[in-house]
């Protein structure tokens, strides 16, 4: 009895392994989840395959087989269920989407870190792309494509690759984050999703960012938190940042709930309202006061004079 649970816990992970490698290619589930999902169906099927088979013995070999089993069917339809709800519309190939060309919602860009003409690194490279990044977050959204020229062709952020520690996608994919971290905030950052495709000399990748509109305005910060923040928009298939008058009035447009007062200012300023209105404070008349003249000092009035008396 004192192995039973550290030996039914270990099943559970067991066949929540099994059941996710058999069905990685369909249906994604996290490890924990699936041993707790398996662990569920097992104390099921366990209960079930015991009055199914009669058997006194809850963990009996045939009860613990059927057990597994149910356990198995639990993970995969769980699973499954689980994908279809979340699951995220295809995207088109990324070939098919250069041969858009540019346009609101679509950007190329050679790279993110080296200037391709001089064939080094320049930080105003990630500049480049961290503005367009922002501006599509602060339109309707749209893709960025790194390692595409403008002409369209596939040519893959390779020079991009070879300053990085390790030449791949998934360091290039961190480089981007950190960017973005930097630049547009923690929040900002996780919004963008990124994935890769092989480039048409089929040497490198061509990565795309897929950006979503996001639901608050995103203001860019200069390098290293330097600088003021800016609010960078799409305007046709170019990237403009506006000045402070028109960002004031494409924020209240784009995003008319961040103008709305909240509960708590409402609250504030309610209570500062009626604390004033209960304690008035009377100002001063300067037109009385000038009238009535400068103010005459008070004397102290004399001493009266000391008889003098003869002795």
């Amino acid at each position: 009895m004192v192995l039973l649970q550290p030996a039914t816990l270990l099943l559970a992970w067991l066949v929540g392994l099994g059941t996710r490698r058999a069905i990685r290619r369909r249906a994604t589930m996290s490890p924990a989840a699936a041993t707790l999902t398996a662990l569920i169906g097992l104390w099921a099927g366990a209960a079930g395959a015991s009055w199914v088979f009669d058997e006194t013995h809850l963990w009996a070999p045939r009860v613990a087989i059927a057990a597994a089993l149910v356990a198995a069917v639990v993970v995969t339809v769980t699973a499954l269920v689980d994908t279809r709800l979340q699951h995220e519309p295809a995207l088109a190939p990324i070939a098919e989407v250069a041969r858009r060309g540019e346009s609101r919602n679509l950007e190329f860009k050679s790279s993110a870190r080296v200037n391709v003409r001089t064939g080094k690194r320049e930080d105003a490279m990630g500049t480049v792309a961290a503005k367009t990044v922002a501006a599509l977050l602060n339109s309707r959204g749209g893709t960025l494509l790194l390692g595409v020229d403008d002409v369209g062709r596939l040519i893959g952020p390779a020079p991009d690759y070879q300053t990085l520690r390790q030449p791949d996608a998934d360091r290039f994919e961190l480089f981007l984050r950190d960017l973005w971290r930097n630049r547009l905030g923690a929040n900002a950052a996780a919004l963008p999703r990124l994935d890769c495709a092989p480039a048409t000399d089929g040497e490198g990748e061509v990565c795309r960012v897929t950006v979503p509109a996001s639901p608050v305005p995103v203001y860019m910060s200069g390098a290293k938190g330097k600088g003021g923040r800016e609010l960078w928009v799409r305007a046709g298939n170019s990237t403009q940042r506006l000045e402070v008058d028109d960002a004031v009035a494409y924020v209240a447009q784009r995003f008319p709930r961040q103008l709305r007062p909240t509960l708590r200012s409402r609250v504030g300023t309610y209570l500062l309202y009626h604390r004033k209105a209960a304690n008035p404070v009377v100002p001063a008349v300067p037109e009385v006061a000038a009238a009535a003249g400068p103010a005459v000092p008070a004397v102290a009035p004399a001493p009266a004079p000391v008889p003098l008396t003869e002795g």
